[in-house]
């Protein structure tokens, strides 16, 4: 099976919340970072295929990767854009369920991604010259 092409979304100030984010966690949170690292693989592995505990679908096409450190839930929000994957938001919870304002926040950047996939799809070596 290829693997799923997967896009960060960047928002129109060109900054990647998700890539920043990430990046904050392998300087910060090493094992959390690995974890979340391996669920992206996974999603970029398996794409559609990807289930629960991993994956689960919240709704209006956002969906969730799944990762647990402690007592934190940490969350990585997507949708499916035609064969590949755009990566969203993420979102932090001592509870099992994303918070509704994170949801909402996905669901923003998946019309804005859907608008015009060019303007809203971090490439990391067209960022960093």
């Amino acid at each position: 099976m290829p693997k799923t092409a997967l896009y960060f979304y960047k928002d129109v100030a060109g900054k990647a919340p998700v890539v920043d984010w990430i990046k904050g966690l392998r300087r910060k949170e090493r094992k959390v970072y690995a974890k979340c690292v391996a669920r992206i693989d996974a999603l970029a592995t398996l794409g559609h295929e990807l289930r629960r505990p991993i994956a689960d679908y919240l709704r209006d096409g956002v969906h969730e990767l799944r990762v647990r450190h402690g007592h934190v839930n940490y969350r990585i929000l997507y949708f499916f854009h035609g064969q590949a994957v755009a990566i969203l938001a993420h979102a932090l919870t001592k509870k099992d369920k994303v918070p509704d304002a994170d949801i909402e926040r996905a669901i923003q950047r998946k019309e804005a991604f859907e608008k015009n996939p060019k303007q809203h799809t971090y490439n990391e070596e067209a960022e960093n010259g």
